[in-house]
């Protein structure tokens, strides 16, 4: 019944105006079933599994850009350059190949306590400055409902310090014809946050995850999909 009144709820606000809406990502368990946890290869400390031409998970596959969409190199501070996605999407939605060493990495992260993907940066694995500076392309096979994701940021400055960090994440979600239906621009504390965004017309084929971090990111238990039917 909390899952229907949810659901009700957010089709009577949003369903109008098709928008997406923010939801707690304790509701994704039931809203979107679809789980990747990163932990299906043996943990290994950096530099970890290095993936050229991306990663496949079960219900899609995971990149740097979408075909169409140029990737330049921005330096905000003493740190490794960040990924910035330029234009848009071409339809229908698909994956464009990264250069080597650029694109993703998965390696074990103390803060989730498992296996973690690092988007890498334009200074290349295993440059440490590289590690989490990316970008991420997230390509579902099927358009769904709901996508969310776990975000650990941290940084601390040359003299190890860490007050007033923020770390700055964009999401963007796409449709299969590479419209953008929604973008969300996060300003997270250190440590480890988690967002959740549902979309009442089903339209979400695929995401971006963007970062000005001065650490770089770690994502962890991306979820997506729509809520299994039950009766």
């Amino acid at each position: 019944m909390r899952l229907i009144a949810l659901l009700l709820a957010l089709g009577a606000t949003a369903a109008t105006a098709q928008e997406v809406v923010e939801v707690p990502y304790r509701e994704l368990e039931t809203l979107a079933p679809g789980l990747v946890t990163f932990d299906r290869l043996p943990a290994r400390p950096y530099p970890g599994y290095d993936f050229d031409h991306g990663i496949a998970f079960p219900g899609g596959l995971l990149g740097e850009a979408f075909q169409g969409q140029s990737v330049e190199a921005e330096r905000i501070d003493e740190g490794g350059p960040h990924d910035v996605l330029r234009g848009a999407p071409k339809a229908p939605l698909a994956l464009r190949p990264g250069q080597p060493g650029q694109v993703v990495s998965l390696s074990l992260h103390e803060g989730f306590g498992s296996m973690a993907l690092y988007p890498l940066g334009a200074l290349g694995q295993p440059d440490p400055l590289a590690r989490g500076e990316g970008a991420v392309a997230v390509l579902f096979r099927r358009d769904v409902c709901a996508v969310g994701l776990r975000v650990h940021t941290e940084y601390s400055s040359a003299l190890g310090l860490n007050t007033g960090h923020r770390g700055n994440v964009t999401l963007t979600l796409y449709a299969r014809d590479g419209t953008r239906i929604a973008l969300r621009q996060l300003t997270l504390p250190e440590g480890i946050t988690e967002h959740a965004l549902f979309d009442p017309s089903a339209r979400i084929a695929g995401m971006t995850v963007e970062n000005r971090d001065p650490g770089g990111v770690a994502l962890d238990d991306l979820r997506f999909g729509c809520p299994r039917l039950t009766g």
